[in-house]
């Protein structure tokens, strides 16, 4: 069975687990821009991750207005390292598996 963790393979969930992996946390909208996606992308994203326990999302309010912060648990961040390593095992194994010439004698 695969190591690859379903809640995080597609790439939206990937790419947003990525960004969050050096930081505490990060606003939705820098998020929402930097993975070039519409709000209602990002939310569902964010939200499949929070059921499983791999995102936090808070909303506090600073300077008057109101915003989004997401982080990651402790457990998405473990599930995210588990399923980065899983990739790299792949491309190693992908990378050792070249194709050998044929000869046609």
């Amino acid at each position: 069975m695969s190591g690859l963790d379903p809640a995080i393979h597609a790439v939206a969930r990937l790419e947003l687990c990525g960004l969050l992996a050096p930081v505490d946390d990060a606003e939705f909208s820098f998020l929402r821009d930097r993975l070039a996606v519409s709000d209602s992308v990002l939310s569902k994203h964010a939200k499949a991750l929070e059921q499983v326990g791999y995102l936090h999302i808070v909303k506090i309010t600073r300077n008057g207005r109101q915003r989004t912060l997401l982080s990651l648990t402790p457990a998405g961040r473990r599930a995210f390292r588990s399923h980065v390593d899983e990739l790299r095992r792949l491309a190693a194994v992908a990378h050792r598996r070249t194709p050998r010439p044929t000869s046609h004698d």
